[in-house]
């Protein structure tokens, strides 16, 4: 890679030994990929659950953290993804002393080094959405995907290890989606259904990330009526990189790189794909495959003051005979609770949750400590992850979903 006179001379130790290891990873992915050089970066965004992390790769980040020499903290605002745990409703979910005492760790570790403990995959609608041609490091996917389609932003998916030398170089290697080339559409797909409900919006986006099917590849969506909201991009999105890899879509008049099919080539693409209701409806019945539930859990992305509101409406009045589980971020957390929206789910035996994710906080544990197995979500995202961890998910809308908390059925 051609590096630059402040690259070369972090290279050689100068900005002290964590910023040249920093430095040198981020040089090793950039020649893998073949960059040629480095872009700056203003954010960076950590995927920092321990789940993923483990016991070897918290001792890292403690190893680093006591790194003495030269710079020590990060130099770009740098953020978390949620981590394993909300840590004032462990025992809710029957976590161990273990669990908890691991997170803990990997927040003090996060913190020396001067990484923000947002806890949040939803930074682009809570803390400070990316602009268009920002370029940032972000590792969640669907903070990825949002970032780079609906904010016009760019970024990869960067690693853990990757996210966090970005924050502490302020650079990453310039390849993939930070090039004008790499985010033309490879992939021109119709539709004639435009979705109403969240759990829709998220199976479309599922179809769609099957029929793209790899990280390279750059669908482009023709046919929708009107603009969607944040909540409904938010999961399409998620669901598009959960199911295909996706890093980046167009939307036709809709995202800010496409107001016309031509802005991203799409004009020279033949229509591969037709895409209805039908297809919508058949990828939600593949996970319709039981009526009895034993949990029900909106999570995956967190959920927004509006989705909040939302299910605080439907809860009113009801009294849950199965869990309820609501997961959102520390910053939606107090506004939820000033505004009434947490007191209302819980009265109804509901729980929110802040600062976690429910795939990410060890999930199959959980599941056997309560006795957890069908579990009913909005997410289409989520259903595609938790079959690896031992559930039978159920895909369904958020009044089916509260219907099945208070029935233990859905119907």
């Amino acid at each position: 890679m051609n590096l630059n006179d402040e690259e070369r001379a972090i290279l050689a130790g100068e900005a002290g030994p964590i910023a040249k290891l920093c430095l040198e990873h981020q040089i090793a992915v950039g020649d893998f990929f073949g960059a040629e050089d480095f872009v700056p970066v203003t954010q960076a965004h950590i995927m920092a659950d321990t789940e993923s992390l483990g016991q070897a790769g918290v001792m890292w980040l403690e190893k680093l953290a006591k790194t003495e020499g030269g710079q020590r903290r990060v130099r770009i605002p740098t953020i978390t993804d949620p981590r394993g745990t909300d840590f004032a409703k462990a025992g809710q979910l029957r976590q161990t002393e273990w669990m908890v005492a691991l997170e803990r760790r990997a927040v003090d570790a996060f913190t020396a080094l001067g990484v923000s403990m947002t806890d949040t995959c939803i930074n682009y609608q809570t803390i400070q959405a990316p602009t268009r041609g920002e370029h940032v490091a972000f590792g969640d996917t669907g903070v990825v995907i949002y970032s780079n389609a609906i904010c016009g932003a760019r970024s990869n998916f960067e690693g853990g290890p990757s996210a966090l030398a970005a924050g502490m170089t302020g650079r990453t290697p310039r390849y993939g989606f930070h090039l004008d080339a790499q985010r033309q559409a490879t992939l021109r797909i119709r539709t004639d259904f435009t979705p109403r409900t969240l759990n829709d919006w998220g199976a479309l986006g599922g179809v769609v990330g099957r029929l793209a099917g790899n990280y390279w590849s750059v669908p482009v969506v023709e046919g929708l009526e009107g603009a969607p909201g944040s909540d409904a991009m938010k999961h399409f999105g998620a669901a598009m990189a959960s199911f295909g890899s996706i890093a980046l879509f167009h939307l036709v008049g809709i995202t800010p790189e496409a107001q016309r099919l031509q802005d991203v080539g799409g004009d020279k693409l033949p229509v591969a794909h037709r895409v209805g209701q039908a297809e919508v409806q058949a990828l939600q019945q593949a996970y319709a495959v039981d009526k009895d539930i034993d949990v029900v859990v909106f999570s995956a992305p967190q959920l927004s003051l509006y989705e909040l509101r939302d299910l605080a409406a439907l809860c009113e009045g009801q009294r849950f005979v199965r869990p309820l589980l609501a997961v959102t971020s520390p910053q939606v957390k107090p506004d939820a609770d000033r505004l009434g929206f947490t007191q209302r789910i819980e009265a109804a035996g509901g729980s929110v949750l802040s600062g976690m994710c429910f795939y990410q906080s060890y999930a199959r544990e959980i599941a056997e400590a309560n006795g957890w197995k069908r579990l009913a979500t909005n997410s289409a995202k989520l259903v595609n992850i938790l079959g690896g961890y031992g559930y039978v998910p159920m895909l369904a809308s958020m009044e089916r979903c509260v219907e099945a908390a208070r029935t233990g059925r859905i119907e």
